[in-house]
């Protein structure tokens, strides 16, 4: 038979549940409550007291953050878990968070809207609060850490084609949506419990007077008795919170497509007396009624009311035992924890010798003889080399899984990294493509540009030359021919009966540098004429 200890701590207050498990046999063995005002003398106290020194113990979390993604159903759980991880990043990020001081779990569940879809229900704890709660119960044998959001529904037996709610209303409200016998949706109303000890608080100083004074109070509904005086004094520090409540309650219920069959109520508000009644009166469509857990019957000897009182603690318990959602445990695993039960020696003083007479199943030996020293050695070496082996085994298999988890995620990293490798490499080939035809349409235009540079250049040319050469052309000097021949280079055949006259306007023709590179022939005589052929460029 296994066993747990469940705390379910609160600003002001420890409620907790010491339930064991056989098969599917379950049973409360303790349970109870405590006002606090040293939250670690107070676990001792409750340790103690339920002798739960060696039992493991299960507690609630304080401060999650509830998150919803809508992923594709067809995503395998690697592609899933990277999905939820960039989406919760991206969340980071427009919060102005780093995503790296969270612990994060998620749950699964069926999308209303599309079926090709799930929903995801992430919850993120930051890791300082979860290492305060870890340290509030340093010493004793912690192994879960849990969201009461994802425990309560431990209680109640739903049927798979069931949509209830389940309201906790602890210190905050905590409203649990379950679809289809499925955890669908969560709720946090920062309402609760703690608004109405406080102001009960505030007339009577003391949180265990208040707590007793709620438990004992009666609230009216629109058949119920006059209430008495002594109750009427707190009724208007309880009413206007429990009105919100069931105002939140009732927009959760119309904002559900399917139809919300029942309520379940639970937590410290849902002891104060006709509090079912008063939200059947407010959800007329909606059963109400308060949580009993499925596995406790009614006895004479215990009002059921007191397990109700602790049905957070009792939740939180079931979760250490293995029961309801899996994967929600935010406390990572020790080597300690890693060790099994089967490998610790414990030698409990109170027992009889016959019943020490087995350590471990190893080691037969009968503790009431008087061991001389050759016997003292080899235990001390035995029990040396025992611990020596437990734990290099402990080691090697830690070491060992986390290096195949490393190498997965290397290879992971590896193909992820290739794949995108490919894809640039088949990026880069069709730039250089585009690139070459880019430069070829470039070195086109820019040829186009160069043509229609020069032919504008030496459209007009000519025309000028000859304006100019009619400018300074002496009256005896006659041009026989000019000729472009190619590009700018100009051929000018000129004849004069007198040779200083082609002198002086081969002259004039470099001097204003009508053409450049100006080279003219020595001159031809004939008849009286002379003639020279003078070549230059344009300028």
């Amino acid at each position: 038979m296994s066993s747990c200890l469940g705390l379910y701590i609160e600003e002001h207050l420890i409620k907790y549940a010491k339930v064991s498990k056989e098969r599917d046999n379950i049973k409360v063995e303790s349970f109870g409550m405590k006002f606090y005002d040293k939250i670690g003398d107070a676990i001792s106290q409750i340790i103690e007291e339920t002798y739960s020194q060696k039992t493991p113990i299960s507690v609630n979390m304080s401060e999650e953050m509830y998150n919803y993604f809508d992923m594709f159903a067809l995503l395998t759980k690697n592609d899933l878990q990277k999905a939820i991880k960039t989406e919760f990043e991206s969340y980071c990020t427009d919060k102005g968070y780093n995503p790296n001081v969270f612990e994060t779990r998620y749950a699964v569940a069926d999308s209303q809207l599309d079926k090709d879809k799930i929903k995801i229900i992430h919850i993120a704890d930051n890791k300082i609060e979860l290492n305060k709660r870890i340290q509030e119960v340093d010493g004793y044998h912690l192994v879960n850490i849990s969201p009461i959001s994802m425990s309560i529904p431990n209680l109640v037996q739903v049927r798979k084609d069931e949509n209830c709610l389940i309201v906790n209303i602890e210190d905050d409200t905590v409203i649990t949506t379950i679809m289809g016998g499925k955890i669908f949706n969560v709720d946090i109303i920062e309402e609760g419990s703690r608004d109405i000890l406080s102001k009960v608080n505030l007339k009577e100083n003391s949180y265990s007077k208040s707590y007793e004074i709620c438990k004992n109070t009666t609230i009216y509904t629109s058949e119920g008795r006059e209430l008495q005086a002594e109750q009427q004094a707190y009724i208007e520090d309880i009413m206007p919170t429990l009105y919100n409540i069931v105002g939140q309650v009732s927009k959760i219920i119309n904002s559900n497509t399917d139809k919300i069959e029942k309520v379940y109520i639970t937590g410290t508000a849902s002891l104060i007396n006709n509090i079912d009644l008063y939200f059947q009166e407010y959800l007329t469509d909606t059963e109400c009624e308060i949580l009993k857990p499925y596995f406790i019957e009614n006895t004479r000897d215990i009002n059921i009311k007191d397990y109700i009182e602790v049905n957070s603690a009792i939740s939180i318990a079931l979760m250490g035992l293995g029961e309801g959602v899996t994967g929600m445990n935010f406390k990572k695993k020790t080597l300690s924890d890693q060790i099994p039960n089967w490998m610790k020696i414990e030698v409990n003083p109170d027992k009889s010798k016959k019943e020490q007479k087995n350590l471990g199943g190893f080691f037969t030996w009968d503790l009431g003889q008087k061991l001389d020293r050759t016997e003292k050695s080899l235990i001390r070496v035995a029990a040396a080399l025992f611990l020596l082996v437990v734990i290099y085994s402990a080691f090697s298999g830690l070491l060992s899984y986390q290096m195949d988890e490393k190498e997965k995620e290397a290879n992971d990293s590896i193909a992820q990294t290739n794949s995108q490798i490919q894809l640039a490499n088949s990026d880069n080939e069709q730039i250089k493509t585009k690139t070459n035809e880019y430069t070829t349409m470039i070195q086109n235009l820019q040829d186009a540009n160069d043509r229609i540079t020069d032919r504008n250049r030496t459209r007009n040319a000519i025309p000028n030359l000859l304006n100019q050469i009619m400018s300074i052309i002496p009256e005896n000097v006659q041009l026989t021919s000019i000729e472009n021949d190619t590009g700018t280079h100009i051929v000018i055949n000129a004849q004069s009966n007198r040779y200083e006259q082609l002198g002086y306007f081969v002259a004039r023709l470099k001097t204003d540098v009508i053409l450049t590179n100006v080279v003219s022939t020595s001159g031809q005589k004939d008849n009286g004429v002379v003639t020279i052929e003078i070549e230059g460029d344009l300028p």
